[in-house]
């Protein structure tokens, strides 16, 4: 699973075609790191289906701000470039998936 750096790395995911999951976190959020296996787990599940990227919101500000981020973790589902869903705090595994596979519907 890939970690959006800069804006720069941003602006390549978002002008790819596929569906894109944004998994803004912190190294020092307790929820975050509990919900990472399941989030590399479906990485390599919907590998080739959708972008799943990781957003460190302390090194990377800027983007949490566009996205309005609050609170961590959150993960934004976007198709098309645009947000069309998102989960604000830890989710269930089957929760992820049954979003995950409304976006490459």
């Amino acid at each position: 699973m890939k970690t959006i750096k800069n804006e720069a790395d941003y602006n390549d995911v978002i002008s790819q075609k596929k569906p894109i999951l944004l998994d803004f976190y912190a190294d020092w959020c307790g929820p975050c790191q509990s919900l990472l296996p399941t989030v590399e787990k479906l990485s390599k599940e919907y590998e080739g289906k959708i972008e799943i990227q990781k957003v460190n919101v302390d090194q990377n500000p800027e983007l949490a701000n566009k996205y309005r981020v609050r609170n961590i973790p959150a993960l934004y589902f976007l198709k098309d470039a645009v947000m069309v869903d998102k989960i604000i705090g830890l989710a269930s595994e089957s929760e992820l998936r049954e979003k995950l596979d409304r976006l490459v519907e």
